[in-house]
């Protein structure tokens, strides 16, 4: 039997998960943490119980993990994005103490490409217009609204940020018949859509019917969608973010939008969140806004404790771990 580790956790979940992770971690000794933040992309409050934990579950504080767990082997993230520990000091930290990093991509590929496969859908048929109809005028547009819904086959879909939420993506529009075009740093080579390195993307920007953002948020990310990629869209374009709010620049979006280069635009983060009441974004038109919900899921407490336990044994077999990231 291995070593008994300490597991410190910093996460609300529902009284299923919690019960999973009880079961799951029996033969290791649990720390709640005593205090939560308000969201899992935030750090909570500093805990006593951290000094001594050896693997970390949730979203501990990247400066505590570096200066006040000395006995720390491994961190394990509740979210996708690592943008706050992505730094090179806090990776030579990790790097130099031997600790691995891991992520719950695994969780949020899912039902993010199950959100954007539906806005995708909603948006060519023309579904939030309808609503926003039924919501205000209530008139009859059949000849206007049949002549604006479109089919998706041969529509060319790029996709920015090739990875986990982005192959499932891949799978859930293969019916369509669309060309899709991958867009990462560096091409592997073993994708199974055509693909593109960064540098050559702009090329492609003008043939493409959706434009869909999944970057994560870096300093080379910080405002990548601006007023120049915009205008290098082809006109009628759609375009989607589903990575992080500060990637794109929103004023460029909302100009781009009012100009009608592009079609609509669907954003599931935004630059603040919340989006503030009377923020432009809510009133441009053919702009759609959700409250960063598309990872979001029922089950996302269970699956999110399930992805954990399927590292932690890893972690016991010394074997490769899933959504390794550092």
């Amino acid at each position: 039997m291995a070593t008994p580790l300490r597991i410190w956790c910093n996460t609300v979940f529902n009284d299923d998960a919690y019960r999973l992770l009880r079961d799951g971690t029996t033969k290791h000794e649990l720390l709640i943490a005593e205090s939560f933040a308000s969201s899992i992309l935030r750090s909570s409050p500093s805990d006593v119980q951290f000094a001594t934990a050896q693997i970390a579950f949730g979203q501990p504080d990247p400066v505590a993990i570096v200066r006040d767990a000395p006995d720390l082997q491994w961190v394990h993230l509740t979210t996708a994005g690592y943008t706050r520990y992505d730094r090179a000091d806090f990776r030579d930290a990790l790097r130099a103490r031997g600790i691995p990093l891991t992520t719950s991509s695994h969780v949020f590929n899912e039902p993010c490409a199950q959100h954007l496969a539906a806005m995708m859908l909603a948006l060519a048929r023309q579904l939030p217009q309808s609503l926003q109809g039924q919501r205000s005028d209530r008139a009859w547009p059949y000849h206007d609204r049949r002549l604006a819904s479109r089919l998706l086959g041969g529509d060319v879909v790029m996709l920015y940020g090739y990875g986990a939420i982005a192959e499932r993506l891949t799978e859930l529009l293969a019916p369509y018949r669309m060309r899709l075009v991958g867009v990462r740093r560096t091409v592997r080579g073993d994708e199974p859509i055509e693909m593109a390195a960064e540098a050559e993307a702009d090329r492609l920007l003008s043939q493409a019917d959706h434009v869909i953002n999944m970057l994560p948020e870096n300093p080379s990310s910080l405002g990548y969608f601006g007023a120049a990629r915009f205008q290098r869209m082809k006109r009628g374009a759609r375009f989607y973010n589903i990575g992080r709010g500060p990637t794109v620049d929103q004023p460029a979006l909302i100009a781009a939008l009012a100009a009608g280069q592009i079609d609509a635009a669907y954003l599931d983060v935004t630059d603040p969140e919340p989006l503030p009441p009377d923020h432009p974004l809510w009133d441009t038109p053919n702009c759609f806004i959700c409250p960063h919900t598309g990872g979001g899921h029922r089950e996302e407490s269970v699956r999110l404790v399930r992805h954990f336990l399927t590292n932690l044994a890893a972690f016991d077999a010394g074997e490769t771990m899933v959504d390794r990231v550092m």
